[in-house]
């Protein structure tokens, strides 16, 4: 029997993670509820997909009677958890809880958690091949893919999770996996919890719950990450690209090496072997080593997997070469801090496509480094007056001024940098901000891209 049976459950929000936990709660014999604010036609396939099960589904509002009678309130990750009916639901001491901590409670496998402001999924990707190369039944999901609630049934206690997890997931979190990575904490998702410290607060909770068993993995680069040292209650593991540590993986005369507080040093390979770009991935595939330490995958496994992972789509993507341009999708670059990133990880030529829509981000930064380091900017979305308005005032300012176009949207950008690039320049989606304006997620903006970059092979033959 699981905590579930003969409960009431109310579930806000019917998309992938709210119909992965209503459906293992509806088969565990809870009574659930679904609240969607969007129309019934809008979700006519996910409604499909649970019939027979005994849900009620309330659409277009989320009334304060759903709590009457309810036991526990679930909110999917694009809900906000300052809603009313949530504040009224927390005064009443109803449980709060969301499909990633029910499947972390139960899960029988040894389980790791990933949360960063960025590098999320490249570290859980590769952590995960990571596990697989070792030959352990290996479960990845989470923030991305399928939400794991959905396989509980399969995992045994011998398997290996890792989960990426989000601030909005973590936000209500009470719970911690036993073996957890802090990436980064930049500034991010402020449009939502407002202030740095409520942001940093979410995330620390993937380490608040750990006992004195549990494994922390924190970035020794980053303020925000190391900040949380504080919080952690087991042991702490750190890994760098700037200097060694004491226990954990760094960057030491061109190789990667691990160190652990019982041995010696352990050259795991050398920095040209590694396939992804740029500094931060360099982090990533550290804390990668770190993870896969943890949890006593063997150096064979982990330099294996290292050698063969080529990254993750969306994230310095390399889409095709045309005419001696490089076209590199990274929509996965929603923040400046990533944007930056991206296009600290090349020396060519670069021509940027950016824009999106703004989350109350900080741009000072972006708008030094593009005017310093850009060739040509196209501004497309939401932000695109905006950002053009910040470059054009570092010309007040006497800084050097970047040549920019407004081309309002993706598709006029990639069509004008095509006309513009030259033989060994790289046109860069790195946007900077979120896919929201134009596209549902980042995703579908770097499909996308691809698309209107395949369509320029087609215009040249």
């Amino acid at each position: 029997m699981d905590e579930l049976t003969g409960k009431r459950l109310v579930i806000l929000g019917l998309a992938r993670q709210g119909k992965a936990l209503a459906l293992f709660a509806a088969k565990s014999g809870a009574t659930v509820v679904i609240s969607d604010l969007r129309a019934p036609e809008q979700l006519e396939s996910s409604i499909t997909s649970l019939n027979g099960l005994g849900i009620e589904f309330v659409f277009g509002k989320h009334p304060m009677s759903l709590l009457e009678g309810t036991d526990i309130l679930a909110i999917s990750g694009g809900v906000p958890a300052d809603l009313p009916l949530v504040k009224a639901a927390y005064s009443q001491g109803i449980t709060i809880t969301n499909d990633s901590q029910e499947f972390i409670r139960r899960t029988p496998a040894t389980c790791i958690g990933i949360t960063g402001s960025a590098g999320k999924t490249t570290t859980t990707a590769l952590t995960g091949v990571m596990g697989q190369a070792a030959g352990r039944k290996t479960w990845i999901g989470g923030n991305i893919g399928r939400p794991l609630i959905a396989e509980l049934q399969e995992i045994k206690p011998g398997d290996l999770v890792v989960q990426e997890l989000s601030s909005f997931q973590l936000e209500i979190w009470q719970h911690s996996p036993p073996i957890a990575a802090v990436l980064n904490i930049t500034p991010n998702h402020l449009d939502r919890h407002k202030t740095m410290p409520v942001y940093s607060n979410a995330k620390a909770n993937i380490l608040r719950y750990q006992d004195m068993n549990g494994i922390a993995v924190l970035s020794a680069d980053d303020p925000g990450a190391i900040a949380l040292v504080p919080t952690v209650q087991g042991r702490l593991r750190l890994f760098s690209i700037e200097r060694e540590v004491n226990d954990g993986a760094f960057v030491r005369e061109g190789k990667i090496w691990l160190r652990t507080k019982s041995s010696a040093d352990t050259a795991i390979c050398s920095l040209d072997s590694v396939r992804l770009r740029g500094k931060h991935n360099l982090l990533n595939v550290c804390a990668a080593v770190t993870l896969a330490d943890s949890v006593d995958i063997p150096v064979r496994a982990i330099v294996e997997a290292i050698h063969a992972f080529e990254g993750v789509e969306h994230r310095l993507e390399l889409v095709a070469t045309i005419n001696g341009v490089q076209y590199v999708n990274d929509s996965i670059a929603t923040a400046p801090e990533r944007a930056l990133a991206a296009i600290d990880s090349f020396v060519e030529p670069l021509i940027l496509l950016a824009g999106g829509k703004d989350k109350n981000m900080v741009w000072d930064q972006w708008v030094d480094q593009v005017n310093e380091r850009i060739k040509h900017v196209f501004l497309f979305g939401d932000l695109a007056e905006t950002l053009s308005a910040r470059l054009a005032d570092s010309k007040r300012q006497g800084k050097k001024l970047v040549p920019q176009s407004q081309a309002i949207t993706l598709a006029n950008a990639v069509e004008m940098a095509a006309d513009m690039a030259e033989p060994g320049d790289v046109v860069l989606l790195a946007p900077g901000g979120t896919s929201f304006d134009n596209y549902p997620d980042f995703a579908a903006r770097g499909k996308h891209f691809r698309k209107l970059v395949k369509g320029i092979v087609q215009a040249d033959t």
